[in-house]
């Protein structure tokens, strides 16, 4: 970080507060959750409660920081984008544990926490992309959406183009990092094992499981959560509304 900003000095870019406030957030934050997955971790205190009660804090978490990005205007919005991610994290991470995985204990940290955090990573950026994307088509294309209302569409039919076109742009970026990944990049779970001295072969499984466990669950996430921005968008007379 030193030299980030000492780079920035020289360039004139004017990161350097940026830089310190970026580098005192993430440690601070990964400081307390290095001890609070200490607790949850320790066989000794770890109680299938705690281990809940972390994931729950960790969807509310990602579902404020995914609102705050998509909108703030649109009514109920958090509400939903945290039910769209708890519904998509809880259903993937669940078939892979009882049918997958199979860990002693269904709410086994190791396996459980890690496994939700990955889910929740890449369905937040594919909700903030689908809903970013959904939420300025339906203020930027409102006259061809009330002409389609005019001509006797529902809401869901004068819609439903731009929903399709913002749950392909949520998936899009994971599609592409799939169309790349073990050629040119290596994904962060698969380096974190490697660097923990796990077997590769075991490392690329693992690796694996969670490539293709993201896809459904963004998938689920954007869907859901593009019907329910686009019901916000419709009052009770089916009349557009904008945000």
């Amino acid at each position: 970080m030193a030299i980030a900003i000492g780079l920035s000095v020289s360039g004139g870019l004017g990161l350097e507060f940026k830089l310190i406030t970026s580098a005192g957030r993430a440690f601070s934050q990964l400081v307390v959750l290095g001890y609070v997955l200490a607790i949850v971790f320790d066989p000794t205190t770890s109680q299938p409660l705690l281990v809940i009660a972390l994931i729950m804090a960790m969807i509310t978490l990602v579902a404020i920081v995914s609102r705050n990005r998509i909108s703030r205007q649109v009514p109920q919005l958090l509400l939903w984008v945290w039910v769209s991610l708890f519904i998509s994290t809880a259903a993937i991470a669940l078939y892979i544990i009882f049918l997958i995985i199979q860990p002693p204990q269904p709410t086994t940290p190791q396996y459980l926490i890690p496994m939700v955090a990955a889910i929740l990573a890449s369905t937040m950026n594919a909700a903030i992309v689908s809903g970013n994307h959904l939420v300025n088509s339906l203020n930027t294309h409102n006259i061809e959406i009330e002409t389609h209302l005019s001509l006797g569409a529902t809401p869901h039919q004068a819609i439903n183009h731009y929903r399709r076109e913002a749950i392909k742009a949520g998936l899009t970026p994971t599609l592409n990092a799939m169309a790349i990944v073990g050629a040119v990049t290596l994904p962060g779970i698969l380096t974190g094992q490697l660097l923990a001295d796990i077997n590769p072969l075991d490392a690329i499984s693992y690796q694996i499981l969670i490539l293709f466990a993201i896809v459904p669950a963004n998938l689920l996430a954007t869907i859901i959560l593009s019907f329910a921005i686009g019901r916000q968008f419709f009052n009770s007379q089916q009349q557009l509304q904008r945000y």
